[in-house]
C-alpha cells in the first residue's frame, strides 16, 4: 500500500476535499500532502509558489474571507496541523452557477483531509479549538495590491458560523458589506 490522495468534489466547482491515506506503522506515520501528478490540474496546472503556514490562538477567532483579484488570483490547498477549523470556500466568479454560495469542512489534525479553494473564490476560516495550526500551499505569491475580502459576518451571506465570531484583525472588521450591484470576480 501506498500514500495516496482521493479527490472527492463539491457542488461548487473546482472546490474539493483530497483525502489522503496515511501509512501508519510501529514507526509512526507517513502522509503524502500534496503530489504535483495528482493534485496539478486542481491549480489550473500551475505550480505551487508559495506556501504558509497561520497560527491562530483563541477559539472562535474568524480569519477572512480572503481572496486575490486577477491576474494574481491563486488557489489555494489548506490542511489542518494542529486543532479543528471550520473552512469555508466562497464562491465569488462573475457569471458561476454558485456565485455567492460557500461551502465549509472541518479541518482537524489527525484527519487526513484538505480543503482546496480554487481561484475566484475568498477563504476564511474559524478557530474551532486553541492554537491551530494551518498549512496553505498557493499557486501565486502574495501581492498586497490585489487583495481583497468579505466581511465574515454579511447578511447576504447568511454564513452559519459554528461559534459566536470571535477575534477578527481591523481588516477584516472594516470590509465592506457586499452591496447589491456586486457581480463578482471577472477571470
Amino acid at each position: 500500500m501506498s500514500a495516496r490522495l482521493v479527490r472527492h468534489p463539491s457542488a461548487i466547482a473546482g472546490v474539493e476535499v483530497i483525502e489522503r491515506t496515511p501509512l501508519a506503522d510501529a514507526r509512526g506515520v507517513f502522509e503524502r500532502l500534496y503530489c504535483a501528478m495528482d493534485l496539478a490540474a486542481l491549480g489550473g496546472g500551475r505550480p505551487i509558489v508559495q506556501i504558509n503556514r497561520s497560527l491562530t490562538r483563541a477559539r472562535g477567532t474568524v480569519r477572512g474571507l480572503h481572496y486575490q483579484r486577477p491576474p494574481h488570483a491563486e488557489t489555494k490547498f489548506v490542511t489542518c496541523l494542529r486543532g479543528a477549523v471550520w473552512d469555508l470556500a466562497l464562491d465569488l466568479r462573475a457569471g458561476s452557477p454558485t456565485f455567492l454560495q460557500w461551502h465549509a469542512e472541518r479541518l482537524e489534525a489527525g484527519r487526513p483531509t484538505t480543503l482546496v479553494i480554487p481561484e475566484g473564490c475568498a477563504h476564511g476560516f474559524q478557530a474551532l479549538t486553541e492554537d491551530c495550526e494551518l498549512l496553505y500551499l498557493h499557486t501565486a505569491p502574495h501581492v498586497p495590491e490585489a487583495e481583497g475580502g468579505v466581511r465574515a459576518d454579511d447578511p447576504r451571506l447568511a454564513i452559519p458560523w459554528p461559534l459566536p465570531l470571535g477575534e477578527r484583525s481591523a481588516r477584516d472588521r472594516a470590509l465592506a458589506l457586499l452591496d447589491d450591484d456586486f457581480r463578482g470576480i471577472a477571470p
